[in-house]
């Protein structure tokens, strides 16, 4: 017996709410707006650190159009060739963001380095004004997505994006102060390194859960040896093999495995509260179980002389 039950979207530790597009499209445009503000006025004041900044938001920008893409990507129905249809995308989006902002890290940590051994005259009113509003903006945008940032990985992704250049903004803030006070251009790019590193720990999470998802393993918010047990403890059950669980996307769990189980045993309503109590504990909404008889266990044949 063999049977497949689909439930509710979301994960063990809280839905994410179904629809962030207006967040998306609020977001782009007030950090689009921004760059376009941030390098004019990076070029006016001859400041490189306003004209990298304004390069990194413009990635995020980029970074929020290809999450605002996969979610969009993924509400479309399956396929005859993808099946499972496309909710995958946002693994995927989760991973490029992670990986993007290492790279943009990367690339102002190297300018930062560049600047402190050719320290280069900043206009201090000019970059603290800016790098304000820059807090302001990305601060605002991170909110949109403050309460779907835990129970989806993709939404997550850009969440950090933005408090990401928040912290950088509030850095520059802090840095054109200094500047301001002490005249000393050094301090600049050790600010970068510094908000740098911050980003990196704030980033590798995402990194590794994106990266794990996109391999197929299980979801960081479910142990699968607690799932092992429910099964194996559940009544008339004798054996469980081939358990696999894996993400379907960034808010979807599925689960497929064999349940050795008497004769007559492991009917409809087994089944059912069974994929209800996976559900309920778990977030897993995708479950697949085929029911066999000790006769008919796969395991059993397949060593069979």
């Amino acid at each position: 017996m063999q049977a497949h039950h689909h439930h509710g979207h979301g994960d063990a530790h809280g839905e994410s709410p179904a629809d962030f597009g207006r967040a998306f499209a609020i977001g782009i445009a007030l950090n689009l707006s921004f760059v376009a503000i941030e390098a004019g006025f990076g070029i006016y004041a001859h400041s490189v650190a306003l004209l990298s900044d304004a390069g990194h938001n413009l990635g995020d920008v980029l970074g929020l159009a290809v999450s605002w893409g996969a979610t969009l990507l993924s509400r479309r129905p399956p396929t005859p060739r993808f099946t499972y249809g496309f909710g995958s995308t946002s693994i995927l989006a989760a991973l490029f963001n992670a990986l993007f902002l290492l790279i943009a890290v990367g690339a102002i940590s190297w300018e930062a380095i560049v600047r402190l051994m050719h320290p280069a005259p900043v206009a201090g009113d000019i970059v603290i004004i800016v790098a304000a509003i820059g807090i302001l903006v990305n601060g605002a945008t991170a909110l949109l997505f403050a309460s779907g940032r835990k129970g989806d990985l993709n939404i997550r992704g850009a969440f950090l994006h933005m408090v990401a250049d928040a912290v950088i903004a509030a850095g520059v803030v802090v840095t054109g102060l200094l500047i301001k006070l002490t005249g000393a251009a050094w301090l600049d790019p050790i600010a970068s390194l510094i908000v740098n590193v911050i980003i990196v720990w704030g980033t590798w999470r995402l990194l590794r859960d994106s990266l794990a998802m996109s391999l197929n393993a299980v979801p960081a918010s479910i142990e699968p040896d607690q799932v092992r047990v429910f099964l194996e403890s559940l009544p008339g059950v004798m054996r469980l093999h081939d358990l696999h669980i894996w993400a379907m996307s960034t808010t979807e769990t599925a689960l497929s495995g064999h349940l050795v189980m008497p004769v007559g045993r492991g009917g409809d309503a087994f089944l059912t509260r069974t994929c209800e109590e996976l559900q309920r504990r778990f977030g897993i909404c995708h479950v697949t179980l085929q029911i066999e008889s000790e006769e008919m266990d796969c395991t059993l044949a397949a060593h069979a002389p």
